[in-house]
C-alpha cells in the first residue's frame, strides 16, 4: 500500500516477469557462493547494477545495498558472513555521485518525509553523508580494521559517477 487510505497495489506485472524469469533462470540450484571472490556495499539507488559495472554476472558476488552505499552494523555482518562462508576475498565499497543521502541535511529528509507522510519523522534517523570522501574513508578502515574481516579480504573504497559509470578508486 502506498498510504493508510490507499488502494492496494496490484503486483500482477511483476509476479507475470517473475514467471518468464523463473522460466529462463539459468542459476537455479546454485550454491550460493560468490564464485568471483567479490562482495560489494553500495547505495541502493536504482541506477547502480553493481554485477554489471563490474563486469560480473549472477553468482559472481554478495551485494548488499542500503541507503548512501554506508558499512553500517548491518553491512559488517553481511561481509563476515561473507568472508568465513561465502568465498569473498575481495570487498568494494561504493558510493556514488549525485546521491540524495549526500545532498541532504539530516533535518531536510525528516521534513520531507513529514510532508510526504503527514507524520512527524522528526524521531526517524536517516544516516545523512555530509562528506562523502570522509565516510567513504571512514567505512573503509572500518572493514579493514574488523577482527573478523583484517587480513582476510582486500578492501577498497571506490566513487561511482552515476552520469559516466565509472569507478575511481579512493581508498
Amino acid at each position: 500500500m502506498t498510504g493508510a487510505t490507499a488502494e492496494p497495489i496490484d503486483f500482477a506485472d511483476l509476479l507475470a516477469a517473475n514467471q518468464r524469469y523463473a522460466a529462463a533462470n539459468q542459476i537455479l540450484g546454485f550454491d550460493g557462493v560468490a564464485h568471483a571472490g567479490v562482495a560489494v556495499v553500495t547505495c541502493m539507488d536504482s541506477r547502480i547494477e553493481p554485477l554489471q559495472m563490474l563486469g560480473l554476472r549472477a553468482g559472481d558476488a554478495k551485494i548488499f545495498r542500503n541507503p548512501g552505499g554506508r558499512v553500517t552494523s548491518n553491512a559488517l555482518e553481511a561481509l563476515v558472513l561473507s568472508v568465513h562462508l561465502l568465498n569473498v576475498n575481495r570487498i568494494l565499497i561504493v558510493p556514488h555521485t549525485r546521491c540524495a543521502m549526500a545532498a541532504n541535511t539530516e533535518q531536510e529528509l525528516r521534513e520531507r518525509i513529514t510532508a510526504s507522510s503527514g507524520q512527524d519523522a522528526s524521531w526517524q534517523g536517516f544516516h545523512v553523508v555530509r562528506d562523502q570522501h570522509e565516510a567513504l574513508h571512514a567505512d573503509v578502515a572500518a572493514v579493514r580494521a574488523h577482527p573478523l574481516i583484517a587480513h582476510r579480504a582486500v578492501v577498497g573504497g571506490f566513487l561511482y559517477d552515476v552520469d559516466t559509470g565509472l569507478l575511481t578508486q579512493h581508498e
